[in-house]
Parts: structure tokens; sequence; C-alpha cells
């Protein structure tokens, strides 16, 4: 039983029913049921006789039938919340506590005829036994219910809204909504697009139409709200329902989807505004689970950069998966100490090391790697923002070249099974420092794969709705600021991808790589910026260019107006899961990107930035950085890459 004091609920509701109070009334009702069944066995006429025998037999029964419950664990239900899910629990202490009667019924000689229950009596007392258990905690819920609603009625009125969606998720949520008046919600009725569902009437709730007769249903009920209730959908449809509530106008809502509400890390009720990733969030990722359960359980998983947005998740995901040892790498105290804590409040059972330690930090490296052996090796670290990059070159080179290179070696020597590095669409065909040094991470772990053992895979993707420094962010701060929103470009376009979808392929596309391989996330269609600022601003409730100034600054350094996932001729192909691709790329001669690498280092260790970009661009003939004039002016006189 819940005794936990509702919020605006009357206090001494919640204080009536306690665990005593239970025990009471279920044994009441058991012993009232007995009785009852003696009387509808004998016509309400029990002999003399049969009663001095029912009055022996009510203390064995009543016992057996109470322990029946408590080893069933119908206890532990609260009692507002049962309901059919619970009636198997009932039927099992039902059984639990017939078979010993009926047992003892069969077995027990004559002269102990005092304790053989009548077949009759059992089965009378046994199924309106528990019939009547049951019924009592109904009856509990309908009358809490009643009255939980009358009092949230008298604390304020409720909001109508109409529910878009009378699936499943559209049916939990007005079974929740209606089970709880401090939601404040009253549902009116429910939308929905399949014809056959018209004119249904659905925990209570008809269905009054299709999202086409929202306007009219509007108007006609006086609704203030429209919450959208779907399981799984495309974001054409969730804009086209957004765009139809626009023009009404009517405020517009949304539920999570239904595989965040059975996972439990939303509740149904957590109906919140529309944001721009449901508007740009795809179809949920089915994994191979038990592919990436092969590659993680009971192994000891390293990630590194584990405090950013894309290593705390892959950190989230691994720790799904049940590994042995689950090792954060993160440079950022308090990165670190955040994921940590979180980790340990969600899985307690699972052995966490958070390390800080810098991954360029070759002996720190070794220390750690040597010292807990990991299996799998999943690498997030980097610099990732460029125009920084950009401006210090010699940064990006460090700790997205180097450290890369040094930390895929001690993983080969050590035998690591498997190290994943998490690259980007911006080293293809890169713009910039920080493409064009990810490109180079995928060319040495390329290199590293034809010297070791370890299977060396990359996988590439675009942006990350929601990471640290990306657009969205940057576009809800200067919204909730009162603008300009600053957009570079108005033809400019991304690819964008959730960081729970980007985190959960990297995973399946590290289970399945056998080594060599580059991985390209399909990303769908790519997303003009422009578009994406005007919807932000809409779903603010503002009007973009009225309300909130859009204002276009110009390409930044490295930027290109958009970004591509894999290069011209390269061969890519299907792989077994439908959102991953491979590329197979030819590998660099590796005497050249040995010879890159040493010079990379020396410039990088004496700050020599020119040279930096020069060398980038003479390693990656198909990359347009931005050089120095005289350095443009002499590329076509360069030394061959082996020279200094």
């Amino acid at each position: 039983m819940d005794k936990t004091p509702k919020a605006g609920a009357p206090l001494w509701w919640h204080r009536l029913l306690n665990r005593r109070l239970q025990f009471g009334l279920d044994i009441g009702v058991l012993t009232g049921v007995f009785f009852l069944s003696y009387l509808l066995r004998f016509d309400f006429q029990i002999p003399e006789a049969n009663l001095v025998r029912a009055a022996a037999q009510l203390p064995l029964v009543v016992s057996v039938q109470f322990a029946g419950l408590l080893y069933s664990g119908v206890y532990s239900f609260v009692w507002r919340y049962v309901g059919v899910a619970e009636t198997g629990t009932f039927v099992r202490a039902a059984l639990l506590s017939f078979l010993p009667l009926m047992l003892m019924r069969l077995g027990l000689p004559d002269k102990l005829y005092l304790w053989r229950v009548p077949v009759s009596i059992l089965v009378l007392a046994t199924v309106l036994g528990f019939v009547g258990v049951l019924g009592l905690r109904v009856f509990r819920r309908v009358v809490y219910e009643h009255l939980d609603k009358d009092w949230g009625d008298r604390q304020g009125t409720r909001t109508p809204v109409l529910l878009v969606g009378a699936g499943e998720a559209g049916v939990l949520a007005a079974k929740e909504i209606r089970r709880r008046a401090s939601s404040g919600i009253e549902p009116i009725g429910f939308v929905d697009d399949d014809r056959y569902k018209q004119g249904l009437v659905i925990q209570g709730i008809r269905v009054l139409g299709d999202t086409q007769d929202l306007p009219q249903l509007v108007e006609k009920h006086g609704i203030e709200q429209v919450v959208i209730a779907i399981a799984a959908t495309t974001r054409r449809n969730i804009r086209r329902i957004v765009e139809i509530c626009e023009r009404i106008p009517v405020r517009v809502k949304i539920i999570p989807g239904l595989y965040e509400i059975l996972e439990g890390s939303v509740s149904v009720t957590s109906i919140r505004d529309v944001q721009i990733e449901d508007l740009l969030g795809r179809e949920q990722v089915r994994l191979d689970e038990g592919e990436v359960r092969r590659f993680l359980a009971e192994k000891a998983v390293v990630v590194t950069g584990a405090g950013g947005s894309i290593g705390s998740e892959l950190a989230r995901q691994v720790a799904r998966f049940h590994p042995e040892r689950l090792i954060l790498l993160e440079r950022a105290e308090f990165a670190l100490f955040e994921i940590d804590r979180e980790l340990r409040r969600l899985h307690p059972e699972l052995e966490l090391v958070p390390t800080v330690a810098d991954v360029g930090d070759r002996s720190r490296m070794r220390a750690v790697l040597s010292s807990y052996r990991p299996d799998v090796i999943l690498h997030a670290a980097a610099h990732k923002h460029v125009p920084l990059m950009e401006s210090q070159p010699a940064e990006a080179i460090k700790n997205n070249v180097l450290a890369t290179s040094l930390l895929g070696e001690i993983a080969g020597e050590l035998g690591v099974g498997a190290f994943v590095l998490v690259s980007t669409d911006k080293a293809v065909r890169p713009a910039s420092v920080m493409g064009a040094s990810k490109r180079v991470a995928e060319l040495v772990v390329q290199e590293l794969g034809r010297r070791f053992a370890t299977r060396y895979v990359a996988v590439r993707f675009g942006n990350v709705m929601g990471s640290a420094g990306s657009v969205v962010p940057i576009f809800r701060e200067q919204i909730a600021r009162g603008g300009p929103v600053t957009i570079t470009h108005p033809e400019m376009t991304r690819y964008f991808m959730t960081v729970s979808e980007a985190s959960q392929l990297v995973l399946q596309a590290g289970a399945m790589g056998n080594g060599g391989e580059i991985f390209i996330l399909n990303m769908g269609e790519p997303v003009r910026i422009l578009d994406m600022a005007c919807d932000m601003v809409l779903l603010s409730g503002l009007k973009p260019f009225e309300d909130i100034e859009l204002v276009f600054t110009g390409l930044r350094p490295g930027e290109k107006l958009f970004e591509e996932l894999q290069l011209t001729g390269e061969a890519v192909s299907q792989t077994s899961h439908p959102k991953i691709l491979v590329a197979r790329i030819s590998p660099y001669p590796e005497t050249v990107l040995e010879s890159a690498l040493r010079r990379l280092e020396a410039y990088a260790a004496q700050g020599r930035e020119k040279d930096i970009r020069l060398l980038l661009s003479e390693l990656l003939p198909e990359s347009s950085l931005v050089l120095p004039p005289l350095q443009q002016a002499g590329m076509e006189s360069m030394v061959a890459l082996g020279a200094d």
C-alpha cells in the first residue's frame, strides 16, 4: 500500500488503509466468505453439527488462504494501481491455498473429519474469497480516483485537451491522465487518422475525428491544448500536426515516445512542448541487441572523453549491456564526477572506474590500460569545435591525431580486442583543421589495423542535436534572450542525429566490424539551418523575422555550406543494419603516414601552425584548407612529404 501523502488529496485517506488494516480487511473478507460458502452449501440453513465443523475449520482455511496471499506477493502491490495486470497474482494465491487444503481433504483419515473441508466449500471459499480480496482493492481504487478527481476539480479548472493518437501510447496517456487529477488536464477526446477507430470509445474517451478535423474540434469543444501521443512516428507527421495546430491556432504539446516510457526514463504524463528534436528526430533505432551484448557483456570497456556529450551517452549505453568493468577516462574533473555519479545511481551493481587522465599522456595511458586490460576501447575524446581549432591547429593535432595514434598503439601492444574511433562527417573533403585532424585519425587507425591483431574501426556521423557547442542549444539561448538568432548562411545544411541514436549505432558498428572499416551512419536527409531556426522560433510561440530577428553572419573559418558523409568514388556498401553503411578506403603507404605523423608531432610541439596547415593540405589532397598567402603561392614547389 502506498502511504505517501499525495499533494492536494485529503491526508486522512492516505492514512486510512495501512498495512495492518489491509491484513484485517482481507482476513475479514476471507472469514465472511467462508461462512457464506457454508450458507450457500446448505441453502442458508446450516445444521448445528456442520456449524460446529465450520467453526473448527475456519482458522485453518483462513490461515492457509492468508499465507497464499503473502507468499504470492499480493501485498507488494499499491492498491490504487491494482488492475487487470495484477489478476494473475491473485489467481496464483488462490491455487496456492486451494491445493494444500484439497490434499488435506483427500489425505486425512476419517477420525480427523473436523479438518476435512468439503470439496464444495473449498471451491466456493476459494473462488469467492479471492474475488472478494481483489474486489476490495478495485473498490478502493475506484473510491480513491473519485475522491482524487473531486479534490483536483475543487482546486481549479482542468485544461481541456485533445489527444492525437488512439494507439498504445495514447491509451496509456489517457489512462494515467484520467487517474491523476494533479495533471490538471481533462482529455475531451481522441483524434486519430485510422478510419477504423473513428467513433470508438477508449478508456471512456471517444475518438472524435482525424487530424484534418482538428480546427472544427478545437472550436466546438473549447480545446486549449492538443497533445501528440503517438508511440513512434516520422518527423514529417509531427511537423504536419504542428503546422495544423499553428494555423488554428492552438497550443501543441507532445508525450515522449512509448519506448522511453517503457524503459522508465520518462512517465506517461511527462507532457512537454514540442521541441526541435521532435521535428528532426527519426524512427527509433533498433539494435541487434544480441550482437551488441556479445561485444560488451562481461567485458572490460574503456570510454575516453566520458564526460562529453558523445562519451557520456556511450557510457550510458554500454552500462545497459552489463560489462564486467567500465573505465571512464576524462580530463575534465567535474564532467567525470557527474557521469560517474549518474551511472552509480542507475547501475549500482556495475563496477565503475572513474579515471582523471589525458589521453595524450603516454605514461598515464600505458599505466591505466596495463592495469585494467580492457577488451574494448571506445575513443570519443576529441576537440570538435571548428572555429576554435581553426585558430589553434596545434591543439587539434595533439588531441585528435597524436593522442589517437598513442592510444591505438598501446591498445594494439596490449592485445585489446576492439578499438572504435568516433569520427565525423567533417573528415570528408575537410575544409577545417578539425575535420582534417579527424581524417588523419581515420588513417591512423587503418594503419594500426595492419600492424596489430586488434580490430580497429572508425564510425563517421554528422551533428549531434543538443551536444555541447552545437547549434540547437545556441539557438535556444538566443531565442530566450529575445534574439537575434545568428545564422552563418541562408543555404547552409547539416545532417542531424540524436545523441542516443548516434551512440547506439556506434556500439552496433563496433560490434559488427572486422577491422579496417570506416562505418558511416545513415543520417537521413540534411536539414537547412535556416529552416531549423524558424521552426525553433515558431515552437517558442513567436514569429521569425517579426518577434525574433534572424541575422546572417557569413561563414566562419573552416565552415562549409554543406557536409558530406563519403568521398566520391569511395566503395560504400550496406551492412546488415539498415542505418549503417561501410566504406573500405585504400590506406596510405606506411612510410608516408609515419613521416607525416613525425612532422605533425614536431610542428605541434613547436607551435608551427602554418606548417601544420601546409602538411595537412599536402597529406589530404582532397581537402580545401585555407592556407596563408605565401604558402598558397608556394604549393607548386613543395618538397615531398618525407622531407622537412
